[in-house]
């Protein structure tokens, strides 16, 4: 076979292309990085997934789970005026003289009971105890027997907002505990109360048998409120 002198003229090598070092070392250690990355997202997730599995099944506690006061949260059903079926109208208020009230302090603040005596006592309403509650409350609220219906109504309506909470009581006196978010009294001319006229059941009322009171409650300190 001849020897054709023109291929080898127009031959050329193929060359092989030199890798830049620098350039693979690069691609490693961006390699690395993503490993590393792609370990830890993985582990986050799966520490995350045991996480939420241990606090739905109550294992531990959620963080930064506040814990609701449960008077705060709880809806307080204030039972009806006595007597009253399918009426708005009850009794007509009790004299002032004739409504018994213990005044105790779960505000947290001081001298706010002794406060509340001072403007009351003006008015004519009989106070007998004055202490420190067992708790702070965040709201005031009225606590009465069965037989203090009708007295607890009469005291609620010197207040602008007030919370009727029937507890075990035999009698008819009624504790005014002032609670954190105390309101003052109304001004005694702004009292939407009148002898001649019945007083009103509160919104939402349900008949006294059909509640379940709570026990009276016990102050903490009955020398006096802490002035």
């Amino acid at each position: 076979m001849a020897f054709d002198a023109r291929a080898v003229r127009y031959f050329r090598p193929v060359a092989t292309p030199v890798q830049d070092p620098i350039r693979l070392e690069r691609r490693r250690r961006e390699h690395e990085r993503q490993q590393v990355l792609f370990s830890i997202l993985i582990v986050l997730l799966v520490v995350a997934t045991i996480f939420a599995v241990a606090i739905y099944t109550g294992a531990i506690e959620a963080p930064f789970d506040r814990a609701f006061t449960a008077s705060e949260e709880e809806t307080v059903i204030p039972p009806c005026l006595p007597g009253i079926d399918g009426s708005d109208d009850g009794p007509p208020p009790l004299p002032y003289d004739q409504v018994n009230i213990n005044i105790f302090n779960g505000s947290g603040h001081s001298g706010v009971a002794a406060a509340n005596r001072s403007v009351l006592t003006q008015r004519g309403f009989t106070v007998g105890e004055i202490g420190d509650f067992t708790a702070v409350i965040p709201f005031s609220e009225l606590r009465f027997g069965a037989n203090g219906i009708v007295a607890a109504y009469t005291l609620a309506a010197q207040f602008p907002e007030m919370r009727l909470r029937l507890d075990t009581r035999e009698d008819a006196t009624v504790d005014l505990i002032v609670g954190e978010r105390y309101t003052r009294p109304l001004d005694e001319e702004d009292v939407p109360l009148a002898s001649n006229e019945p007083l009103h059941n509160l919104p939402n009322c349900q008949p006294a048998e059909s509640l379940t009171p709570v026990p009276a409650p016990v102050p903490a300190d009955e020398e006096g409120d802490s002035e």
